[in-house]
């Protein structure tokens, strides 16, 4: 078993520990931490782009579920849609990290970047988008576009990952009429199931490092719990501003990404 603490210096560990702290935090508010995580986790000397990957997700898992467990606690989201959702996304995840091990990021992004600008329009020019909760189907049609949801956002998360929480997030406030506020407590139950989803394929294959991931966990969790408490004090309009800058930000390193790849 490699703990990935081997060969690292202390001065890389604390840098990964306050990334990871802040990953949690972005995570539990909006999501989008993985921006902030997964480049810390890359400054590990030798590890593979594979191993960083996986042992991100341990660390974030760890983020989502003590954020769920904050955010249920306060906000008491409907689990009845939740629960079938992260079950669905939990599939999608694992579905997604299968087609990750043979295809390159670098086809997806540009799709990616437009969809993300395509969010941040949505959201700056409708400002009582997400105020409050007025929800856009019901019954059945209702639980199917949350499956609906929760199946392509999970697929995407196990295949790439960058901005899943705020996928989710914008997807439950714009296409189901949730409030940001309930939204972000639904995300988080999902966000957790594609994590797990996505841990279950890279476990067998060996990619995990244990030791780091525990500490990157531990330092997810208080950020997630801390970043949870804020967004419940602060309400749906707190978490709206975030939002913006969380995507402006993922916008900005994706669309960087890019250009190196197109012009480097």
């Amino acid at each position: 078993m490699v703990s990935g603490l081997e060969s690292i210096q202390l001065s890389t560990l604390i840098l990964i520990v306050v990334a990871g702290f802040a990953a949690g935090w972005v995570d539990a508010v909006v999501g989008g931490g993985g921006l902030i995580q997964l480049p810390a986790m890359l400054l590990v000397p030798g590890i593979s782009p594979v191993q960083a990957l996986a042992t991100n997700k341990m660390g974030s898992i760890f983020g989502t579920t003590t954020s769920a467990v904050t955010y249920y606690r306060r906000v008491r989201p409907d689990l009845r849609t939740a629960v079938p959702m992260a079950v669905i996304a939990l599939g999608g995840s694992f579905g997604g990290a299968v087609l990750a091990a043979t295809l390159p990021a670098s086809l997806f992004k540009p799709i990616i970047v437009a969809a993300l600008v395509a969010v941040a329009l949505f959201t700056a020019f409708r400002p009582n988008v997400g105020e409050l909760t007025r929800l856009r189907h019901e019954g059945h049609r209702h639980y199917v576009v949350a499956c609906l949801i929760g199946a392509v956002i999970g697929f995407y998360d196990g295949l790439l990952g960058p901005g899943t929480g705020s996928f989710l997030v914008i997807a439950l406030v714009s296409a189901m009429g949730y409030a940001f506020l309930e939204a972000s407590a639904k995300a988080k139950i999902v966000n957790m199931a594609t994590n797990a989803g996505a841990l279950m394929f890279f476990l067998p294959h060996g990619s995990l490092l244990w030791g780091l991931g525990l500490v990157l966990g531990l330092a997810n969790m208080a950020g997630g719990y801390l970043g949870a408490r804020t967004a419940v004090k602060q309400g749906s309009k707190f978490i709206r501003i975030v939002f913006l800058i969380v995507v402006g930000t993922l916008v900005i390193k994706l669309g960087s990404d890019i250009w190196q790849d197109t012009f480097a």
